[in-house]
């Protein structure tokens, strides 16, 4: 399946389907799945990896498990907005996944979510020991985060829309 824009969501996901967040490191790759009703991101487990086909695989499960419809993977582009060597391995990364999955991948600008998610972390009063075990799975929840409050602006933009033009006419 291609990579799509956010704006196309509503037109590859079922009903049922959930979104997931991916924040994909050279170590870990950080999980976030939504809720059913598609607005609250759930960090899960983080996966250790390995060769890319048990990546896949881990990944592939996951996505049958918790009914994937659309996955939203951080773009680490640079601060100021230039493509570096991390943004390759994640293109790369999604151009394999896309060869053994029909679910459509969003990449989404992950500047500062792992700086974020750590702060939340430090705030809940989160070990330093646990916040390494959990921070990026957290950030991942932050990057999808993003992409839900996005939709749902999306979707009451689109509503107020067609109420004005029902009250019109």
């Amino acid at each position: 399946m291609p990579v799509i824009d956010i704006t196309e969501t509503k037109f590859f996901l079922k009903p049922g389907n959930r979104i997931t967040g991916l924040d994909i490191g050279t170590k870990t790759i950080g999980i976030a799945v939504s809720d059913a009703g598609l607005n609250l991101a759930n960090p899960r487990a983080v996966l250790k990896r390995a060769k890319f086909s048990k990546d896949a695989k881990s990944l592939l499960d996951i996505f049958r498990q918790e009914e994937i419809g659309i996955a939203i993977v951080g773009l680490p582009l640079n601060m100021d907005g230039s493509s570096g060597p991390r943004v390759q391995a994640t293109h790369a990364f999604v151009r394999n996944m896309n060869s053994l999955t029909n679910i459509p991948f969003i990449f989404w600008d992950e500047r500062l979510s792992t700086i974020a998610a750590e702060r939340s972390l430090i705030e809940m009063d989160v070990s330093r020991k646990r916040r390494a075990q959990r921070i990026d799975s957290a950030a991942a929840a932050f990057i999808l985060q993003g992409a839900l409050d996005r939709l749902i602006a999306e979707t009451k933009k689109l509503s107020c829309n067609l109420k004005d033009k029902v009250h019109q006419g």
